[in-house]
């Protein structure tokens, strides 16, 4: 019998032209706002977040649930935000306060590299915790512009391809890598706590409308004319 190990079980393989499409559970969105930026962020509340790789907005969703403004795209048509190449888009410098996505793995890079460009205040990428270990990726990324923070889940989260699923489980670890502009320290290595049970919703698993991006609009100028106000 195959002996199928933690590391093999941890694989995630693509094909070069598959939708690398595994949602985020909206409470581990949660989990970075609340244990993360919060704590030193509270300003949030007033600020923008782009997410370039919304999918089916279940990121965007949450996002929205904290910032003043939410921009959100996809390069596929989900039915959910802009349709958009976020790689191929020109952006100008500094147009929002913050970049919080879970890239296409195989794209990663290039999406931090783009997102520092054009953030104000920070970047949040949500990896696999083995992304951080390539050599070339310490050349390329890490050795060059190295992130404030690096935020491991004590829990598992688990993703599945194509769609969001409550009941999932996974043998891969997950983390967000933060980059904040104003904090010039060394990288701290912190762990989200165990928060699903408290951060999950019941609303969190059903599939957002095509009308949404929509509401995210709208919700967001509401907003902002509150503070405006």
């Amino acid at each position: 019998m195959q002996n199928v190990t933690h590391a093999v079980m941890a694989q995630r393989h693509e094909h070069k032209d598959s939708r690398d499409n595994f949602p985020t559970p909206p409470w581990a969105t949660r989990g970075l706002l609340e244990h993360i930026i919060l704590p030193e962020h509270d300003s949030i509340s007033r600020q923008s977040c782009l997410e370039p790789a919304c999918g089916e907005g279940h990121m965007a969703k949450v996002l929205d649930e904290y910032f003043a403004e939410i921009s959100c795209s996809d390069i596929y048509p989900y039915g959910y935000g802009d349709t958009a190449n976020f790689l191929e888009k020109e952006y100008v410098p500094n147009s929002f306060d913050w970049v919080i996505t879970n890239p296409p793995f195989k794209h990663a890079e290039e999406f931090i590299q783009k997102s520092l460009e054009i953030c104000r205040v920070g970047v949040a990428i949500l990896a696999r915790t083995v992304f951080i270990e390539s050599i070339g990726r310490y050349e390329r990324i890490f050795k060059h512009t190295p992130p404030s923070k690096f935020a491991q889940f004590s829990e598992r989260v688990p993703m599945v391809k194509g769609r969001l699923d409550r009941k999932a489980s996974t043998a891969t670890g997950y983390s967000w890598i933060i980059w904040e502009k104003s904090v010039s320290e060394a990288p701290r290595l912190m762990w989200i706590p165990p928060c699903r049970k408290v951060l999950e919703r019941e609303h969190d698993y059903e599939t957002p409308g095509k009308n949404h991006s929509k509401e995210i609009s709208e919700n967001s100028r509401d907003q902002l004319e509150i503070f405006a106000a």
